[in-house]
């Protein structure tokens, strides 16, 4: 299935881009996040980041469907 992933922050300067669209056959986030920490070496581990799936907050166990659009979502700090 082709996802596309949006990168921002540090997710983007690792990746070296803002998004793109991949072939994968990760049947949810769990292992494509690892498939791209792997390919990208982030830094952060999965409990530090939050996960949106087509606009939303989900669960990183929700399952991936064709035409998904992921983002990662760093920690934000604010003062």
């Amino acid at each position: 299935m082709k996802i596309n992933v949006n990168y921002y922050a540090m997710f983007r300067e690792a990746a070296g881009r803002s998004s793109e669209s991949i072939e994968t056959d990760s049947p949810d986030a769990v292992q494509l996040f690892d498939a791209l920490k792997s390919r990208y070496d982030f830094s952060l581990c999965r409990s530090h980041v939050r996960l949106a799936v087509n606009d939303a907050f989900v669960d990183w166990e929700t399952p991936l469907n064709d035409g998904d659009s992921i983002v990662f979502i760093p920690p934000v700090a604010g003062g």
